[in-house]
């Protein structure tokens, strides 16, 4: 029994610290780069990743550069943010405007949202892939200093019917390969140059 017990361990052990696909088996990298990626999701689905929306901005010991949220703190500003710890000319406070200044109205939306006096929220709780702990706060971290994670992949942000607030794509069409993400009014696109 003991034998058997050791092997379920071993194996959800493995398990935990594998690559997870979204959507299907396959995914959308090749097989031969599988090894560099944590997590990513099935092709051909035209769905983003949505950020979580903040009523406040994180900050502390716990907060790690490549943190990518919502900023709500005003629902009639909101704006796509990431951390990257760097503080100068563009940022104060190490956050970065992902909607490029253009901000959206998602009132509406975010009535249908929790408070913080509606629920009570275990700061603790998370989802960390690629490790068995971490010091990040966050509420799916990917914990590597090896792999990445490949973002829902579309042709275009036209093929997105509803995209909600905070969603994150690639495009990954010749020609205009680069990141995408809608703030609920308008999407923002980011190439490397």
């Amino acid at each position: 029994m003991k034998k058997l017990h050791s092997i379920i361990g071993i194996f959800l052990s493995t398990a935990a610290f594998s690559q997870v696909i979204i959507g299907n088996a396959t995914g959308t990298v090749p097989a031969g780069q599988k090894t560099s990626v944590l997590l990513e999701f099935a092709a051909g689905q035209n769905k983003g990743i949505i950020l979580p929306y903040t009523r406040s901005i994180p900050a502390g010991a716990g907060l790690a550069e490549g943190t990518f949220i919502l900023d709500t703190r005003d629902a009639t500003k909101v704006k796509v943010k990431y951390y990257n710890g760097v503080t100068g000319m563009q940022s104060s406070d190490g956050w970065f405007d992902l909607s490029n200044g253009n901000t959206a109205d998602i009132s509406a939306t975010m009535l249908l949202q929790p408070t913080n006096a509606s629920v009570t929220e275990d700061a603790a709780a998370k989802v960390i892939i690629g490790a068995a702990n971490t010091s990040a706060d966050g509420v799916l971290v990917l914990e590597s200093d090896s792999k990445a994670m490949v973002l829902p992949m579309v042709n275009s942000t036209d093929d997105v019917i509803d995209p909600a607030p905070g969603m994150m794509v690639y495009i990954n069409k010749e020609g205009a390969k680069r990141l995408a993400v809608f703030n609920g009014n308008a999407w923002t696109f980011w190439k490397a140059s």
